[in-house]
C-alpha cells in the first residue's frame, strides 16, 4: 500500500506540471449568446450589421406582425446622420390690399431700379404728396401704391430716364388715434391686423368708467369719413379713430 502511494504522488505531480503551461498559454473559452431566431436578428441586428429579409411562414399573430414591421423599416448605416426636418418660419403679417389708399402719415419705400439717387424712403406730408429729386412733388393721397409707382414712372420718363422701372411699398402705415375712456389716449403707430380691442390694450386699457362692450369707430376712405358703433373685435385700419365712451352706471 505504501509502495503504491509512493508511485502515485510522482505521477500526479508530473501530470500537473504538463497541464500548467498549456493553461497559461491558451485563453479560456468565451461565452457567446446565440440569437434564437430571425426575429432576434431583426430586433438587435446581426453581428455583421446585416438585416435579414422578412419571411412569413403563413402564421398570424403578434410575432408575425412584429417581424413584418421590422422588415419594412429600411436599414440605416450607423455612421450616417439621421435626417433633420426644419420647419419654415411663418411669414410676418403684412397688408397686401390692392384697394388700400395712401394718405398723410404713410411712409413709402420708393425703388427706382438702377438709380440709387432716387431710391429712398419718402413720407407723405400733410398735403398728401411726396417730394422726389428731379420730378419734385407727386400727389400720393388717395392713390394705391401701384398707381403711385405708375405716376412716378411717367414723370421720370419725361426727359429724365428712358425706361424707368419703379416699385412702391409701404414701409410704415400712418398712425391710428384712440380717444375717450382709456388710460392713455393719443396717437399710436398702426400694426397690421389690429382690432379695436388691441388698440385699447396699446392705450393702457379701459378707464374705470369706460363702456367696455362697444366703441365708436371713425374711418375715412375715398368716399369720405364714416362713423359707426362697433364691437371690440372689429378690425382697425391705418388712420382710424377709436372713441371709447363712458358708461352711466
Amino acid at each position: 500500500m505504501r509502495l503504491a502511494r509512493a508511485f502515485r504522488l510522482p505521477i500526479i505531480a508530473t501530470a500537473i506540471a504538463l497541464a500548467l503551461p498549456g493553461c497559461m498559454q491558451t485563453a479560456g473559452p468565451v461565452a457567446v449568446m446565440q440569437l434564437s431566431s430571425d426575429l432576434d436578428y431583426m430586433a438587435y441586428g446581426r453581428p455583421d450589421g446585416a438585416v435579414p429579409a422578412a419571411t412569413d411562414s403563413g402564421g398570424g399573430g403578434a410575432i408575425s406582425a412584429l417581424r413584418n414591421s421590422f422588415a419594412s423599416a429600411s436599414p440605416r448605416s450607423s455612421s450616417a446622420p439621421a435626417p433633420v426636418a426644419y420647419a419654415a418660419g411663418a411669414p410676418a403679417a403684412v397688408i397686401h390690399d390692392a384697394a388700400y389708399r395712401l394718405d398723410a402719415g404713410d411712409k413709402l419705400r420708393v425703388v427706382v431700379f438702377g438709380q440709387e439717387g432716387l431710391t429712398n424712403t419718402y413720407a407723405i406730408d400733410a398735403g398728401g404728396s411726396i417730394t422726389m429729386p428731379l420730378i419734385g412733388q407727386v400727389v400720393a393721397r388717395g392713390r394705391t401704391p401701384t398707381s403711385l409707382a405708375a405716376e412716378i414712372s411717367a414723370k421720370l420718363r419725361q426727359g429724365y430716364i428712358r425706361e424707368p422701372s419703379v416699385a412702391v411699398e409701404i414701409e410704415a402705415y400712418r398712425p391710428f388715434f384712440i380717444l375717450g375712456e382709456v388710460a392713455a389716449p393719443g396717437q399710436y403707430p398702426y400694426v397690421p391686423n389690429m382690432t379695436v380691442e388691441s388698440a385699447v390694450a396699446i392705450a393702457g386699457g379701459f378707464a374705470p368708467r369706460a363702456r367696455r362692450d362697444v366703441v365708436t369707430l371713425t374711418h375715412t376712405d375715398a368716399s369720405g369719413p364714416s362713423r359707426a358703433v362697433v364691437p371690440l373685435g372689429t378690425s382697425l385700419g391705418p388712420g382710424d379713430t377709436v372713441l371709447v365712451g363712458e358708461r352711466w352706471f
